[in-house]
């Protein structure tokens, strides 16, 4: 999800999507459904039942908890989880972050764990039976969407080295990047996010707009954005400062 609207879920995955920060009203994926900006903007961390404090998501569903905890805002360098993550805010448009993360598994199983070898090859032929498949979000765009990403992933790799190399590449500067307190201090967009967009489009992905690459790069943990006081949140930058990658140029936005 991302923060702003991720960015906040979409904000959070940013937890809100990515048309309530535009519309005024948001939903932190999940997370705070139907609120006024003036009132969601304003929420910060909150006491959870397990007496830990948290970013003000939604907590109604369970799966939110476990994202949350467990995977937003941790550093991934993986090529298939990356792959996996661009491709899932992708479908995610128009959608609650929940309907995602409820058909994950689905998602996973029709697109060969997102292996983007295995997908690269599918054909019209694959299209067609996924449209059927209410396994995943049947959205003929998305789908088509994924396999071109598939081929652009495969392209990257075999001119840079790897996607992570290419994303961590547009990381903002930490140092004195502002610690957000409240929901409405995450953006839905930044520089770098628009950068990333500019260039992965450039290259043949597909639904890789500003708003949802940096709901992605939330979710990969190269933006910390866990509210100050979420007890997550430092467990993310630990991981952040232990994260090695081959050396690569930042990216001047």
């Amino acid at each position: 999800m991302s923060a702003g609207s991720h960015s906040t879920l979409r904000a959070t995955n940013s937890w809100f999507s990515r048309s309530s920060m535009a519309s005024a009203t948001s939903r932190k994926r999940g997370h705070v459904e139907s609120l006024a900006v003036t009132e969601w903007s304003s929420l910060a961390t909150e006491r959870s039942e397990d007496g830990r404090r948290r970013c003000a998501w939604d907590w109604s569903a369970r799966e939110y908890l476990a994202y949350h905890d467990d995977e937003w805002g941790r550093p991934v360098t993986d090529d298939i989880r990356i792959f996996e993550k661009l491709c899932l805010e992708g479908f995610q448009a128009g959608l609650s972050w929940l309907t995602i993360l409820r058909k994950r598994e689905g998602f996973r199983s029709v697109f060969a764990g997102f292996d983007p070898v295995k997908v690269a090859s599918y054909t019209k032929r694959d299209v067609e039976r996924l449209l059927t498949d209410v396994a995943i979000i049947r959205n003929r765009a998305k789908i088509e969407a994924t396999i071109a990403n598939a081929r652009a992933t495969l392209e990257v790799q075999r001119q840079t080295g790897s996607l992570a190399e290419l994303v961590w590449s547009f990381e903002p500067k930490r140092r004195g990047r502002a610690v957000p307190v409240r929901l409405g201090e995450l953006p839905a967009t930044t520089a770098e996010s628009t950068a990333l967009s500019k260039e992965l489009r450039r290259r043949g992905f597909r639904f890789v707009g500003p708003t949802t690459v940096y709901a992605t790069m939330q979710a990969l943990g190269v933006v910390n954005d866990h509210l100050k006081g979420c007890y997550v949140r430092s467990a993310c930058e630990q991981e952040r400062r232990e994260l090695r990658l081959a050396p690569a140029a930042r990216t001047k936005a």
